[in-house]
């Protein structure tokens, strides 16, 4: 049985080195409150602002990126926080501390909504098929036919990279990362699974890499969680992203003129006609429509300001069923029971979201300027992944193409740190394994205009090396 206790762990990694244990009121805040800031303050953070969220490389700068995706994805998870702290309190039994309850479940939340996509690769979804797809290409070259080193690379995912980047790659003066603490470790942990145990009717993602297996082994020891069991706030979290994926995206593709707003509500009529949620979102829609249409607004303005109250109340009414579903799961999760498709999934807004992603899909992500550049991205990705690999392989041997003038010249252009890691002597992985880690590093590290910097720099230079 979990405890929320233990769930809100504030002790941090680092500390169990420490002679005396830190405040968990340092500078007049919660340990689990400082997370936030040290998410928020990271260089991973900042780069998420030239990364692709759903339209690459789009010069309308009131298009989303993944830094604005990450950030209302923090404010909707904070919200809900603080309506669970204040309006259902006695969810969280056993934490007796009602001040360390409403301020820490909340920032927690903000924390792990910020920094869910901070280990995608450049380019979105579509980066990490690319990294998926060039491993699969190369699995003999790169592993040596090594299957079990290969699973985590085959399966890459942003999520995995993620828990690596805050706790692993991020080095300060030691191995901890961010050195955030248990509580935020364990409940931005998306997939509480590695690769071995994913599973059609489980978790059908790995959420951590065996390089990071026994970091999080420490994780659940301290807080109660086991593999195969998700902390309870990780579905508010999920939900969240389930809620800006479906609406903003949406507000996205209406505003670089793929859709009209008009175009949404036929869809919705089409597809939710009967359905109670939708219904309501929909008058109410319609209802702010009718009042801005006796104003003075040009059709384009009618369209914006139509379909930003859509997205106030699409988002109230989601956020609403959220609250009351996990409220209502909440035991449930202390139990141990698991709701792999996530909480939106079988909430009052389950039909709207359901609608929302696939009118994004048909009008947005499916549209040929998104698939061109996508494929542009693809292609920039794998081409330097090729040129990368020459620096890398052989690099711990001083043998092969590493040594030529190229290989010593793009070895030198990966981050210091991740090749610190790669080159440790404490390191214990396989050198194949080594290998494909620090060219995942290296890819997924990077922006989406690093990258296509990075390429055409090396791309001459990787040409006369080839001749």
């Amino acid at each position: 049985m979990l405890n929320w206790t233990r769930l809100l762990n504030q002790k941090r990694r680092k500390d169990k080195f420490k002679k005396e244990q830190q405040s968990h009121t340092a500078n007049g805040r919660f340990e689990i409150e400082r997370d936030y800031d040290r998410i928020l303050f990271s260089a991973p953070t900042r780069r998420l602002a030239d990364k692709t969220q759903v339209f690459p490389l789009d010069k309308n700068d009131s298009v989303r990126t993944r830094l604005t995706h990450s950030h209302e994805v923090a404010t909707l998870a904070r919200s809900i926080g603080l309506r669970l702290v204040y309006e259902n309190e006695n969810i969280f039994k056993g934490v007796e501390d009602s001040q360390f309850l409403q301020r820490s479940v909340p920032a927690l939340l903000a924390a792990i909504g910020l920094v869910h996509d901070l280990g995608n690769p450049p380019f979105g979804h579509q980066g990490e098929y690319a990294i998926r797809d060039w491993y699969k290409r190369n699995v003999d070259k790169v592993f040596g036919g090594g299957a079990e080193d290969a699973t985590d690379f085959l399966n890459f995912d942003g999520n995995a990279q993620t828990v690596r980047l805050v706790s692993r790659l991020q080095i300060l003066n030691d191995h901890f990362g961010l050195n955030l603490t248990y509580a935020t470790l364990a409940a931005l942990l998306k997939y509480p699974v590695p690769s071995s145990a994913v599973s059609e009717n489980g978790w059908k993602k790995a959420g951590y890499f065996k390089s990071e297996e026994k970091m999080i082994e420490e994780v659940w020891e301290e807080t109660g969680l086991s593999v195969g069991v998700r902390h309870p706030l990780t579905y508010i979290m999920e939900a969240c992203d389930d809620i800006a994926y479906s609406v903003l995206d949406a507000e996205d593709t209406v505003k670089k003129g793929l859709a009209s707003y008009y175009d949404l509500l036929r869809y919705l009529d089409k597809n939710c006609a009967d359905d109670e949620v939708s219904l309501h979102v929909l008058g109410l829609a319609r209802q702010s429509s009718s009042e801005f249409e006796k104003g003075s607004l040009s059709p384009q303005e009618l369209n914006d300001c139509s379909m930003q109250m859509f997205r106030v109340h699409a988002i109230t009414a989601m956020v609403k069923s959220v609250v009351e579903k996990f409220s209502q799961l909440c035991d449930g999760f202390l139990s141990g029971d698991q709701v792999f498709k996530g909480i939106i999934s079988i909430s009052g807004s389950a039909r709207l979201c359901k609608a929302l992603k696939a009118f994004d899909m048909d009008y947005g992500f499916k549209h040929k300027s998104v698939l061109e550049l996508e494929l542009r991205g693809n292609n920039y990705i794998k081409e330097t992944m090729d040129m990368l690999w020459v620096g890398i392989h052989g690099k711990l041997s001083g043998e092969g193409e590493s040594e030529t003038p190229f290989g010593k010249y793009v070895y030198s252009r990966i981050s210091e740190s991740y090749r610190r890691i790669f080159s440790d002597e404490g390191n214990m992985l396989s050198v194949p394994y080594r290998e494909a880690q620090l060219l995942a590093d290296a890819i997924s590290g990077m922006t989406d205009s690093y990258l296509i910097s990075l390429y055409e720099e090396l791309k001459p230079l990787y040409d006369r090396h080839c001749c």
